[in-house]
């Protein structure tokens, strides 16, 4: 019947990209189970709709997601390092996305939040649930970098949803123009809005933990 182990991961590694290519609402569940190599079947023995399944590549996303976050922005290096290489690992997921596929994908929830937010309750709820861990996670750099007097912000907590819209804008743009070289100002729109003191020390490049798309 196909519902083996790697069933549901197959399900959902094709869903994930066959929306980042085209969106959501174009998709098929017999497309999707033929570009996983799994029968139909499967589909509904792992998810009982296509509004379950794509809440469920978005918690897939958001988890790998999340952990890279976390790698960067709870790092050894100083508060706006942090924050820099959040924006530097963000525009190289985006060229390498390009380079492999011909197209910026763009981020996937941005994505899913402009095609799907006026339709399913569901999703928008989780994307609002994901978007504010986002803001809260970039809340703690900014700060402590104003903990430092390396920023000049009245409200850390609308500055990060500042920064936040910020990436998320600029990612958008880089998708609709299919140019990543729309995400080269983001460090430098950052430090403007937070007010930056000084122009913080870059850290060393990482390997590189897919925190954009």
């Amino acid at each position: 019947m196909g519902r083996t182990s790697d069933a549901r991961e197959k399900i959902l590694s094709a869903a994930q990209t066959l929306i980042e290519l085209r969106g959501y609402s174009a998709l098929g569940v017999a497309e999707i189970c033929k570009t996983a190599g799994v029968p139909k079947g499967s589909f509904y023995y792992f998810f009982e709709s296509k509004e379950a399944l794509a809440l469920a590549v978005v918690d897939e996303h958001w988890a790998e997601q999340r952990r890279a976050w976390t790698a960067v922005l709870t790092g050894a290096a100083e508060p706006l390092d942090r924050l820099r290489r959040l924006f530097e690992e963000t525009e190289a997921g985006q060229r390498a996305g390009q380079r492999g596929c011909g197209t910026v994908a763009g981020c996937l929830f941005g994505n899913l939040t402009l095609e799907l937010s006026n339709q399913t309750e569901a999703v928008r709820v989780r994307l609002q649930e994901i978007f504010e861990a986002q803001v809260e996670m970039v809340e703690a750099v900014v700060a402590e970098a104003l903990g430092r007097g390396e920023i000049g912000v009245a409200d850390t907590g609308a500055a990060a949803r500042a920064v936040v819209a910020q990436l998320e804008g600029q990612v958008m743009f880089a998708k609709l123009y299919n140019d990543t070289d729309r995400l080269s100002p983001l460090w430098e729109n950052c430090l403007a809005l937070l007010g930056a003191a000084r122009e913080p020390r870059v850290s060393p490049a990482g390997t590189g933990t897919g925190t954009g798309a």
